[in-house]
């Protein structure tokens, strides 16, 4: 969501709109008229979008899942058997952007991930899982004594540790995005080396 650099579509303003509103009280403690009110339409008017609030909640939580893998892959493809090391910075620069510019979506995940069909939960994590196994594997690339379950364990936790942002206080209280991005950035490497030692 955050890699767009054109205008949000009407669809992708409702979105966020809703991953706000949703993040900040609870999918029940939102009505569709809130939501069309946050984006300047009418309630009945977002039904021109969405078939009503479990299909944003699903789009919401499988899309950045999706988006996630698929930006993970790509940095993949671009380094296209580089540097491991560099690939890993890549990695992790991608994620820090997703947590610092999608900070609703973790909350919403976090909270709402069981309101979800089970098709379109197990599809989340589907997604989550190849997402992990593809960091897996640059990880061992860069610490090949790493076995797989201590390599996968490690991943979990930095992504535990990154997708922590959105309790580290309003977004104003934080020292600048570049000195968050670069703190998480280090505090990323040191768990990955202390897991690859």
């Amino acid at each position: 969501m955050a890699t767009r650099t054109d205008a949000p579509t009407r669809r992708e303003q409702i979105l966020k709109e809703a991953a706000r509103l949703f993040a900040e009280r609870g999918f029940h403690g939102v009505g569709v008229d809130e939501i069309g009110a946050a984006v300047g339409i009418s309630g009945p008017g977002l039904y021109r979008h969405f078939a009503g609030k479990d299909a944003m909640l699903a789009e919401l939580l499988v899309g950045i899942s999706g988006q996630l893998l698929t930006g993970g892959k790509r940095r993949v493809a671009e380094s296209d058997g580089g540097d491991p090391e560099t690939l890993l910075d890549s990695l992790i620069e991608g994620h820090i952007d997703f947590a610092l510019d999608d900070r609703p979506l973790i909350t919403l995940h976090d909270r709402e991930l069981d309101r979800l069909r089970d098709s379109d939960r197990k599809l989340v994590r589907q997604l989550q899982r190849q997402y992990v196994e593809l960091w897996v594997e640059v990880l061992r690339e860069v610490y090949p004594g790493l076995l797989e379950p201590a390599a996968r364990s490690a991943v979990h936790s930095v992504f535990g540790l990154l997708n922590s942002t959105p309790h580290l206080g309003r977004p104003g209280s934080l020292p600048g995005r570049a000195a968050t991005a670069a703190l998480l950035h280090r505090m990323a490497r040191g768990a990955f080396a202390a897991a690859g030692a």
